[in-house]
């Protein structure tokens, strides 16, 4: 089975800290929406929440195994998970000159109805470094997307990076915060 991650997720690094999983596939769906949002009064930040709507997001699918799934499901606990209908996924179907056939359920976590960021759960840098250093890793072009296509970016946003409080930060290198910067220069000030 296949899970579908459009934040966090992302992050191989990131990933890593709940469970192995297969190599990640770009991919996009169609018929959700990518907003900064609350998911429950037990998180400290805003994390990204995805919703069913008009729209596409841009993500990554991941093959797990079934034992994977349960701790998945820790992981994004407040979210609900759904099941994906093939035809709103387009993948990058090849990974190592081998195609890849989805035949599999592919699952989402989705929250509906999310609360706006605020002051006591803002957007978290360190959160948001975690995301784009998993969407660099596939390209400069996916961050911008995911840039383009998260909603949101207006809300409180608070900067962490000298004392992180994201639990699941990972992977993101020093050369990443400089880019990471000017990706979200303009959604978070715009002239």
């Amino acid at each position: 089975m296949y899970i579908f991650g459009y934040g966090s997720l992302i992050n191989h690094h990131s990933r890593s800290l709940t469970s192995q999983t297969g190599k990640a596939v770009p991919a996009t769906v169609n018929g959700l929406q990518r907003h900064w949002g609350k998911v429950d009064g037990s998180y400290r930040i805003s994390p990204l929440v995805a919703m069913l709507g008009e729209g596409h997001c841009n993500g990554v699918l991941v093959k797990i195994g079934e034992n994977s799934l349960a701790e998945f499901d820790r992981r994004e606990k407040g979210y609900r998970r759904i099941e994906l209908d093939p035809a709103d996924v387009a993948a990058s179907h090849v990974v190592e000159n081998q195609k890849i056939v989805i035949n599999e359920p592919i699952w989402a976590y989705v929250r509906a109805n999310p609360q706006p960021p605020c002051e006591v759960q803002p957007i978290m840098q360190t959160y948001v470094d975690t995301v784009l250093a998993g969407c660099l890793s596939i390209s400069e072009q996916f961050a911008k997307t995911f840039v383009e296509t998260t909603k949101g970016w207006h809300h409180p946003f608070e900067n962490d990076r000298q004392q992180p409080k994201y639990g699941n930060l990972a992977g993101v290198l020093d050369e990443h915060l400089m880019l990471i910067d000017q990706l979200i220069a303009d959604v978070r000030h715009p002239t």
